[in-house]
């Protein structure tokens, strides 16, 4: 599967202009280091994602325009893979990854996690060479209307090769699967590592059931990364507090365009604006995910509600 997804990469780049151009806009793209309470992050200026990070997601805007992950109204020159008979591999025209796809649904159905967590468990072994990402219909999906995936090559996000460094705990083993948890505050992570697919839909669907209903909400708020190595799968929850920080909406110099979604949390912060990359510090980076993930206090009542489920 992955050098099916190359050649589709190959063919799209060579046909289609506009993600010709934003493919080779990637060379340039500007990126800093910075370290946050001992965790390291990245920042990337990539001007094309302010598709992505500005995004209109109210109901009202949704309603009025075309959803761009619906079969019809993709652009002629795309396209895509078949996947396990509902999902459409795609190349992402607005790419953060120098290999970024997007998976969405064949049918215009909502974003939700739970019914789908197993087939993103099968993406990620089929795709073993990519990361596969879920962002909640109100945790950074441009597209809460359109069920999808994303993926993007593996090692970009520092996570991937840092997160064992970065163990707290672990809050309990599962059969083959065992359920970790992060010292990665403010960020709130917990770590699914399991060699048996069954064992880990189980783990996440207590993790799912232990997780809070906003009211007027249909799944509790989160993000999620999936990859699958040595012979087994290792997935990044990501419990969220709320949609967007303060500074998204702020006037004047407080306004920071941050809308964090799953590769933010992994560890790759993306500013579409140039003024917004010069100026973001180690201690925004800490606000925002002070304001979007689950307090320590949150944190810690979760993990024992999970151990509470597990017994």
């Amino acid at each position: 599967m992955n050098q099916t997804i190359n050649h589709l990469l190959t063919e799209q780049l060579a046909s289609w202009e506009t993600a010709r151009d934003n493919y080779a806009a990637l060379s340039g793209v500007k990126v800093k280091e910075l370290n946050v309470n001992g965790i390291p992050y990245k920042v990337q200026f990539n001007p094309a994602r302010i598709v992505s990070s500005g995004a209109k997601v109210d109901s009202k805007s949704i309603r009025e325009r075309k959803c761009f992950l619906c079969p019809a109204n993709l652009p002629p020159v795309q396209k895509g893979i078949p996947f396990d008979g509902h999902y459409n591999i795609l190349v992402n025209p607005f790419p953060i990854f120098p290999r970024h796809l997007t998976i969405p649904e064949m049918e215009h159905v909502d974003q939700r996690i739970a019914i789908r967590f197993g087939d993103m468990l099968d993406l990620a072994q089929a795709l073993s060479d990519y990361t596969i990402f879920y962002n909640g219909p109100k945790c950074g999906a441009s597209a809460p209307d359109h069920a999808h995936f994303q993926a993007g090559n593996k090692g970009f996000m520092p996570i991937e090769k840092d997160w064992r460094s970065q163990v707290a705990g672990k809050i309990a083993d599962y059969g083959k699967a065992e359920l970790w948890y992060l010292n990665d505050a403010p960020r709130a992570t917990l770590v699914i590592e399991s060699a048996d697919k069954n064992a880990a839909k189980e783990l996440f669907d207590i993790i799912y059931r232990s997780m809070t209903v906003k009211p007027g909400e249909e799944e509790p708020m989160m993000n999620v990364l999936a990859m699958y190595e040595t012979d087994k799968w290792i997935v990044f929850v990501f419990p969220r507090a709320q949609h967007r920080p303060a500074c998204y909406t702020a006037e004047g110099e407080a306004n920071l365009l941050s809308s964090p979604a799953s590769v933010d949390l992994g560890g790759v912060f993306i500013t579409p604006v140039e003024k917004d990359f010069l100026k973001i510090t180690a201690e925004d980076i800490q606000r925002i995910l002070g304001e979007v993930c689950l307090s320590e206090t949150d944190f810690h009542q979760l993990r024992q509600h999970i151990k509470e489920q597990i017994k």
